[in-house]
């Protein structure tokens, strides 16, 4: 082959930096593959990595020991219905075991499904990592000013000044139990980030992954039918401590929905911490978030969506390596001109 490209370029500078631009597309193109997988990727679920003590799975036979339920909570065989299709209803379920892993990931199967028309259901269920378990309350079934981490999956539009957002909604809040969610404006003044998920009446199986690693929050859904995983939330600067609680509640007002969980699966992530970080007494933590902003200017933020300062550096670093591969695109280009031309005057002399 090396013979053939030098009977078809005999000049070798061209050739050769040909070869170079290729090479250095190659690598370039390996180097952002690599950085997507290493920022984007969910994990696939490995089995050996799964923390059964903090999972929930079918036919929940860890009820009763690793699982308190509470409310309308109703458990059979194929799911967990936190509450019935009937108004006025709240259920939850609580891992019985605190969390000490400092890096996680979870999976959780849903279905919210009921005979309510379009906009006539309510209210949604949330997710939660939070100090206290069991303790009922106004928020989809929980109580108020809590510590820690939730996941809201709002079925039900309150605010109707709020329309540049469709409904369902997913959003997340972190709390250190001062900040009260406000239901009126649908928790916008203490949202995080947030995306619209038609999660309501599918026929279909829907996911939701929830990852907390080294002080990053992403959420993802997978709600589509397509196997994949779709960013929700991603944002940086998030202080959650070790010791919490995971579990799952939803409520049901004037409107009604049957809530369910399938499942819910913790997986451990394996991630390096340095030797200040590792001696850290991460129980100690008290919830917190870096942003660019206060959560409260969000009210005029229409994409709902801004995220933290720590861990966007890389994305500024693959815009500044596009760049710079610009650049050297362009001056390979104006190099092998540039050489055609030497030769067509050569030529003329």
């Amino acid at each position: 082959g090396l013979g053939e490209m030098r009977r078809l370029n005999p000049n070798g500078v061209a050739s050769k930096m040909r070869r170079f631009t290729a090479c250095f597309c190659s690598a370039v193109a390996l180097l952002v593959v690599g950085l997507g997988s290493v920022f984007g990727d969910i994990t696939d679920g490995a089995m050996e990595h799964l923390k059964r003590e903090h999972s929930l799975m079918k036919p929940y036979q860890g009820v009763g020991s690793q699982w308190d339920f509470w409310g309308s909570t109703l458990v059979t065989s194929s799911y967990v219905r936190l509450t019935p299709d009937e108004r006025s209803k709240q259920g939850s379920i609580w891992n019985t075991v605190p969390c000490y892993l400092k890096d996680w990931e979870m999976h959780v199967q849903f279905k919210v499904h009921g005979s309510g028309k379009k906009n006539l259901h309510g209210d949604g269920l949330a997710i939660w990592y939070t100090r206290d378990r069991l303790h009922p309350g106004p928020v989809f079934g929980n109580q108020d000013n809590f510590h820690g981490l939730t996941i809201f999956l709002d079925t039900f539009r309150n605010d109707l000044h709020g329309m540049d957002r469709s409904f369902p909604y997913i959003s997340a809040m972190v709390n250190n139990g001062s900040v009260s969610y406000d239901h009126g404006k649908d928790g916008r003044s203490s949202e995080l980030g947030g995306c619209s998920a038609e999660i309501r009446n599918r026929d279909y199986d829907t996911y939701l992954a929830v990852r907390y690693s080294k002080g990053r929050l992403t959420v993802m859904v997978d709600v589509d039918d397509k196997n994949e995983w779709k960013e929700c939330i991603d944002i940086g600067g998030v202080r959650l401590p070790t010791g919490y609680y995971f579990g799952a509640s939803a409520a049901t007002g004037d409107l009604s929905d049957n809530h369910d969980i399938i499942s819910m699966k913790l997986y451990q992530l394996m991630v390096e911490h340095s030797p200040e970080e590792e001696n850290l007494d991460w129980t100690k933590i008290e919830p917190s978030v870096s942003l660019l902003k206060s959560p409260k200017d969000n009210i005029d933020d229409p994409t709902g969506n801004f995220r933290g300062t720590p861990l966007t550096g890389w994305k500024v670093f693959l815009l500044l390596l596009c760049s710079l591969l610009g650049i050297v695109v362009c001056a390979v280009v104006g190099a092998v001109v540039f050489q055609k031309r030497q030769e067509r005057n050569k030529r003329f002399y």
